[in-house]
C-alpha cells in the first residue's frame, strides 16, 4: 500500500515539475515575443511592408491608367445566312452544327433548287426540318468563317472611348481558359452606338451610351477559342 502512495507521489511530483517548466517556457516565449515587437527589427520590417505595398499600390494605379478596360466582350464572327431563292418544300439538308464545308458546296436542297455553301466555312445553325415548308431568303443554314473571328467589346462611352484608337495593341482573356493572356489589335471602333444597350448613369440619370470595339486576334496562333466564348479585354492607351 505504502508502495502504491510511494508512486502516486512520485508522478504527481513529475506533473507539478513539468507544469512549472512549461510555464516557465511559456512566460519566455511571452518575454521574447514582446522582445521582438519592441525591437529595431520588427519595427524595419514594418517599414519595408508598408513601402512595398505602397509602391504596390503606384504601380497598380499607373498601370490601371495605362489600360483601358472592357469587361463585356465576347468572340465572334459575321454571321452569314444560306437560304433558298424560292420558296418550296425542303426535301434535305445535308450539313450539321459543327461541319466544316466548302465553297459552292450543297448544304440543302428546296424543291429542286440545291442551297450551296458561298465561301470555306464552319456551320453554327441548321434549321433541320425535311417536309415543311420554307420562304425565300429564309435562312436554312448559318456559317462563319472561322478567320474572320474578332473580339468584340462592349465600352460605356464615358469608360475611355475617347482614348481608344485602331491599331492599339490589346490584351484579352477567355472564361474558358481562366487567367490565360491572348494578344490582339484593334481593328475597328463602330461609328454609332448600339441603341439597344443603354445605360443610366446613377449620379444624374443621363443615358451612357455603348460602343462596340472589335479586336483582331491571330486565330492561327490561338486555334482553341470558338465562337461565342465570352472574354474580357484590357487597351492599352
Amino acid at each position: 500500500m505504502v508502495s502504491k502512495e510511494s508512486e502516486i507521489s512520485k508522478i504527481k511530483s513529475v506533473i507539478h515539475h513539468e507544469e512549472k517548466k512549461l510555464a516557465s517556457e511559456v512566460k519566455q516565449e511571452g518575454k521574447a515575443a514582446m522582445w521582438f515587437f519592441k525591437s529595431h527589427t520588427f519595427k524595419v520590417l514594418l517599414l519595408v511592408i508598408s513601402f512595398v505595398v505602397l509602391i504596390s499600390g503606384i504601380l497598380y494605379l499607373q498601370d490601371s491608367s495605362k489600360r483601358i478596360y472592357i469587361e463585356k466582350s465576347e468572340i465572334s464572327a459575321p454571321i452569314i445566312s444560306l437560304s433558298s431563292p424560292v420558296s418550296g418544300v425542303l426535301q434535305k439538308v445535308f450539313v450539321k452544327e459543327g461541319d466544316l464545308v466548302y465553297e459552292n458546296m450543297m448544304v440543302a436542297q428546296v424543291d429542286n433548287t440545291s442551297v450551296r455553301a458561298k465561301i470555306d466555312g464552319l456551320v453554327i445553325f441548321v434549321q433541320n426540318t425535311p417536309g415543311q415548308i420554307v420562304n425565300a431568303q429564309v435562312p436554312i443554314v448559318e456559317m462563319i468563317d472561322p478567320n474572320e473571328l474578332t473580339v468584340t467589346g462592349h465600352l460605356q462611352e464615358d469608360k475611355g472611348l475617347i482614348d481608344v484608337r485602331v491599331g492599339q495593341k490589346v490584351v484579352f482573356t477567355v472564361d474558358a481558359f481562366g487567367s490565360k493572356k491572348f494578344n490582339g489589335t484593334v481593328s475597328s471602333i463602330s461609328p454609332s452606338s448600339r441603341q439597344s444597350d443603354i445605360v443610366f448613369s446613377i449620379s444624374d440619370k443621363r443615358q451612357e451610351q455603348e460602343f462596340d470595339i472589335k479586336v483582331k486576334f491571330d486565330v492561327n496562333a490561338y486555334p482553341e477559342l470558338k465562337n461565342g466564348m465570352s472574354a474580357k479585354m484590357w487597351i492599352s492607351k
